[in-house]
C-alpha cells in the first residue's frame, strides 16, 4: 500500500498499514472506541494479532500517525456480493483519539480505505455508525457516502469455545 503523508493544520499525518509493533497502541484505541460506545472491550493484543496478522487473518488495519504518535485507526475487511459479482470493503471501525479530532485524520483514514478498496477491486465501500453519532454521519455524508436501508433482520449465533454444536442441533 502506498504511504500517504499529508499536512493538516501544519502538522504531518501519515497513514500506513498497521504493523505488529502497533499492537499495544491499537489495543488502547480499540478499548477507547468501545468505551466511547458505552461498551467494555474484552479483546487482547493476542486476539488483534490473530485477526490482523495470523495465518487466518480476517481484517486489515490502517493507522494514522500525527507527530510520530498513533492517533487513529481504521479496521476494514472485504466480502463478496456474489449475486452481483461485486466485492465490498467495509470500514468496521474508524477511530480518532479524542484530542486529535477535528484535524482531518478521519478523512485521511477514509481516503486510505478507498485506496485499499480500489486495490482489492471493490465496487462499494460501506460504513456504519451509532445512530446518535451526528459528527460521524456528517463526515460520511460529506465524503459522498449515501444512507442505506437496513438489509433486513440480522441474527447471531454464539459458538461454544469447545467446538460442540449448540444444544438441539441434531
Amino acid at each position: 500500500m502506498q504511504m500517504q503523508e499529508i499536512s493538516t493544520d501544519t502538522l504531518a499525518v501519515r497513514v500506513r498499514r498497521a504493523e505488529r509493533q502497533d499492537l499495544p497502541r491499537l489495543l488502547e484505541m480499540v478499548i477507547a472506541l468501545a468505551a466511547h460506545h458505552g461498551d467494555v472491550a474484552t479483546t487482547s493484543t493476542r486476539a488483534i494479532e490473530r485477526d490482523l496478522f495470523g495465518k487466518q487473518a480476517c481484517a486489515k488495519a490502517l493507522v494514522a500517525e500525527r507527530n510520530g504518535t498513533l492517533s487513529g485507526y481504521a479496521l476494514l475487511h472485504s466480502f463478496p456480493q456474489m449475486q452481483w459479482g461485486l466485492r465490498i470493503l467495509e470500514i468496521n471501525h474508524l477511530f480518532v483519539e479524542d484530542g486529535q479530532r477535528g484535524h482531518g485524520i478521519g478523512r485521511l483514514l477514509v481516503a486510505a480505505c478507498l485506496s485499499e478498496a480500489r486495490r482489492q477491486e471493490c465496487g462499494q465501500m460501506v460504513v456504519s455508525t451509532h445512530p446518535d453519532n451526528a459528527r460521524a454521519k456528517e463526515l460520511y455524508l460529506s465524503l459522498g457516502f449515501q444512507p442505506r436501508e437496513s438489509g433486513g433482520a440480522r441474527f447471531r449465533l454464539e459458538l461454544p469455545s469447545n467446538g460442540a454444536l449448540p444444544e438441539g442441533w441434531i
